[in-house]
């Protein structure tokens, strides 16, 4: 059971973010609450960043931000982001789950692939998080990815790879 004064403290952080991007929306993304009695889920939409293989497309997602314990709360462990619309892009697993290193646990890698810097900060918002995926969109990165079918098409056969994601956009665009 969370802690009733960490739950608070957590409660208040992502009201107080909430409304920020509410009165200051920032491009490239819009956020608001699945449900409003539940401030731990998020529902997102992600518009595809100008000049990458994205634009024009409308990708919806959920972010899940934890409240599991005094340790385990948000903003002390990351949230979980997961495209709900199609997704093809090596740092996204097949399920639609994102992989990037700021959301990943603070503390070292085990596996010595991440500094400890790059990984999740209690500093971290929602807003740079988003960010961050907008960028993952522009640049992904092929020496770590979570889908790894997609990360040998980019590669080994861009043109397949420029396809799928052309379609992904057209039928993110048709679904609004």
């Amino acid at each position: 059971m969370a802690s009733p004064a960490i739950t608070s403290q957590s409660t208040l952080l992502l009201q107080k973010q909430l409304k920020e991007l509410s009165k200051h929306p920032v491009e490239g993304f819009s956020a608001g609450l699945v449900d409003n009695d539940n401030i731990y889920e998020w529902e997102i939409m992600i518009i595809g960043p100008q000049d990458t293989l994205y634009e024009g497309g409308f990708f919806r997602a959920r972010m899940s931000f934890p409240k599991a314990s005094i340790t385990l709360d948000y903003p002390l462990m990351p949230p979980k982001l997961k495209f709900m619309s199609d997704m093809w892009h090596p740092n996204v697993y097949p399920d639609g789950e994102v992989c990037i290193s700021i959301l990943h646990p603070p503390g070292e890698d085990k596996y010595g692939y991440e500094d400890a810097g790059e990984r999740w900060m209690p500093v971290h918002t929602v807003e740079t998080i988003l960010l961050s995926v907008i960028s993952m969109l522009s640049t992904p990165n092929d020496e770590s990815p979570a889908n790894i079918e997609a990360a040998k098409e980019w590669r080994e056969d861009y043109p397949t790879f420029k396809k799928k994601i052309q379609r992904i956009v057209r039928r993110s665009a048709d679904m609004l």
